[in-house]
């Protein structure tokens, strides 16, 4: 399983590079503090494959990197994904490494 930083992301975001960003929280923890990613909710992954795009980086994010790591593991081992990453320590180290203004919970 690959994982990125989110320094990593954040250079990236501001080379305006090419990948998908997807946030597997529940609705309601994306509506406390998000990073502008297309919101799957993890019980709605798998109905969504189709969302998932297959020809670029993708990196899946949560709340602390459990969520995005084990969903990026079932993904790659039962869906055939070569080109996921999970956010290490999820949006929380977004929160304390790159947006100090955003809210932790």
């Amino acid at each position: 399983m690959k994982e990125i930083t989110v320094l990593e992301l954040k250079q990236l975001m501001d080379k305006k590079a090419d990948f998908q960003l997807i946030d597997v929280r529940e609705t309601l923890e994306y509506g406390i503090c998000n990073i502008n990613a297309e919101s799957i909710p993890l019980d709605e992954v798998i109905p969504n494959l189709h969302r998932i795009q297959k020809d670029k980086q993708v990196i899946i994010h949560c709340k602390g990197g459990n969520r995005s790591s084990q969903l990026v593991k079932y993904l790659e081992k039962n869906h055939g994904y070569t080109n996921l990453y999970s956010l290490k320590g999820g949006i929380t180290a977004w929160a304390q490494e790159v947006d100090a203004s955003m809210v932790i919970y």
